[in-house]
C-alpha cells in the first residue's frame, strides 16, 4: 500500500521558518513526481513546489526564493523548507505523489495524498 504521512506543521510568526516532512512508504519516491500543495479556507488547492524523477524542482512564483523542496532518497522522505514565512502562507499543506517522472501543477494528476499538516503564520 502506498502511503504518505506529513509532519512538522505548526504556528510561527511572520518572518519565521518551518520545515514540513512527508514520509513515503510502499513505493520508491525517487522515481515519482513528488509535490507539495496547499489549501487555505475558501480557496482552491494550489501547487507550491514539486520535484520530478530527475530531481528538477519548480516553485509557484509566490514562494520562489523562500521555500525549498528536497527529497532524501535513503529515507524515502520529501521535505519543504519554508523561510521568511508570510501571513498568506497560512494553509493546510499536503504532500502528493504521481507515478512517473514528470510533474504537473494540476492536483488531478496526483493519485496519492497525505492527510495534510497545518501551517499557520500569525503575529
Amino acid at each position: 500500500e502506498r502511503r504518505l504521512v506529513e509532519s512538522g506543521g505548526g504556528s510561527v510568526q511572520p518572518g519565521g521558518s518551518l520545515r514540513v516532512s512527508c514520509a513515503a512508504s510502499g513505493f520508491r519516491a525517487s522515481s515519482y513526481c513528488m509535490a507539495w500543495f496547499r489549501q487555505a479556507p475558501g480557496k482552491q488547492r494550489e501547487a507550491v513546489a514539486d520535484i520530478d524523477g530527475g530531481g528538477r524542482t519548480r516553485y509557484v512564483d509566490s514562494v520562489k526564493g523562500r521555500f525549498t523542496i528536497s527529497r532524501d532518497n535513503d529515507k524515502n522522505t520529501l521535505y519543504l523548507q519554508m523561510d521568511s514565512l508570510k501571513h498568506e502562507d497560512t494553509a493546510m499543506y499536503y504532500c502528493a505523489a504521481r507515478s512517473g517522472a514528470n510533474c504537473y501543477r494540476d492536483p488531478i494528476h496526483f493519485a496519492f495524498w497525505g492527510q495534510g499538516t497545518q501551517v499557520t503564520v500569525s503575529s
